[in-house]
């Protein structure tokens, strides 16, 4: 029985399927399917040797049945399989699914005539390298050869002919503005930075979420169709087992990332790996000729100067002053704490340890002058919180 259902594809970010949403009458797929096996599981009665089935009818057809990208795991393996049937069995006016698996997206496109929408990613413009160049300054301290590398690696997604993403590898010791050079980068284009911690793809039980396992599992490719940035960051590239190089092939090539249950189509995004490799011959060493190449460009982060730690230091307590309340910052002396700093923070050349060195100096300021403590700091004050790791 060919069927009249009006099927609709979307794919983006949930916020932006809802919006397309509307406010109209709309009832869910998982609770359509929640309602028809209740009505299935109801005790039969037998009356006088008859059988009857105690149901409340409803047989009124519904108009518009939606599907969001987290309900498919849900869905019975059976159901995915053979999705026509269920919809033909539901039989909706409406049908509007958010990111299917390609294997429901390919069935329905057999059976019915499909519309499909695509969100357009925030795109990068000659404005959106003029904003990089000059508020590059304002986030970081020091990188000034990574802003120049930045502008000519990026220049190629001005083109609006463009339909592949440009692929970059931030590499340099940990804590010199790797990770915040992708964050500034993304809030200039808008939406929330799509960030994967590879360091956690160490061992093979994490196969399925980048390769594909049960349609019920979560999955890299899941995850790319749901992001709204047009910014990947790939932190800590550099730690995954390598078993799952060859997964990014395609995806570094041609901006085409396929698993078992989805087919994702990046088009000219930007995606950033970040890593603590020393030098490109240790990239290339590791990675090997057919991953290493796939990179447009390979960026290194330089450790801090001295000065460039001052001025972190500077940065860090102007920061965290602005957090605090009026009384608070009438306690303490921001030009002594920041000398204080000075003097033992050259040892220290990760702007993440730096950063809790701040914290727990003002804490300590703070909560000895609350407590009517002595609040004078010396070297083997700040000595101590060092050795205890921050």
């Amino acid at each position: 029985m060919k069927s009249d259902t009006k099927v609709t594809v979307y794919y983006g970010p949930p916020s932006w399927f809802e919006e397309q949403l509307g406010k109209g009458q709309r009832q869910y797929l998982l609770d359509l399917l929640n309602e028809r096996d209740e009505a299935r599981r109801r005790i039969r009665h037998t009356i006088d040797g008859q059988e009857s089935t105690d149901k409340e009818a409803c047989t009124s057809r519904s108009e518009c049945v939606i599907a969001m990208s987290s309900d498919y795991a849900s869905v019975h393996e059976h159901a995915i399989t053979n999705f026509v049937g269920l919809v033909r069995d539901i039989n909706p006016k409406r049908l509007l699914l958010h990111n299917p698996p390609e294997l429901i997206h390919t069935q329905l496109d057999r059976v019915f005539t499909i519309k499909v929408e695509h969100y357009t990613y925030p795109v990068v413009t000659h404005d959106t390298l003029i904003k990089f160049r000059d508020g590059f300054a304002d986030h970081l301290v020091g990188q000034r050869a990574v802003r120049e590398r930045m502008l000519a690696a990026l220049y190629p997604l001005t083109n609006d002919r463009r339909t592949k993403p440009v692929v970059l590898m931030f590499y340099g010791p940990s804590g010199v503005g790797k990770t915040e050079t992708a964050q500034f980068f993304n809030g200039l284009l808008g939406g929330k930075l799509m960030r994967k911690q590879f360091s956690m793809f160490h061992s093979d039980k994490f196969a399925s979420y980048v390769f594909g396992g049960a349609h019920s599992e979560s999955s890299f490719a899941r995850d790319l169709l749901d992001r709204s940035s047009g910014v990947i960051l790939i932190d800590e590239f550099d730690k995954a087992n390598p078993v799952f190089h060859s997964a990014f092939y395609e995806i570094f090539d041609e901006g085409v990332f396929e698993d078992k249950n989805y087919r994702v189509l990046l088009g000219p995004a930007l995606i950033i790996c970040t890593s603590n490799y020393e030098s490109e011959d240790e990239i290339r060493e590791v990675l090997g000729d057919a991953l290493y190449s796939r990179f447009d460009a390979l960026i290194r982060f330089e450790p801090l100067s001295s000065d460039e730690i001052k001025q972190v230091v500077s940065r860090l307590v102007d920061g965290r002053f602005k957090e605090l309340s009026s009384g608070e910052q009438a306690i303490l002396d921001k030009d002594e704490i920041k000398s204080l700093l000075d003097i033992h923070a050259s040892r220290i050349d990760n702007v993440r340890k730096l950063g809790k060195l701040v914290d727990e100096v003002i804490s300590l300021k703070l909560v000895r002058a609350t407590l009517n403590e002595a609040t004078d700091f010396d070297a083997a004050t700040v000595t101590d919180q060092e050795e205890v790791g921050i």
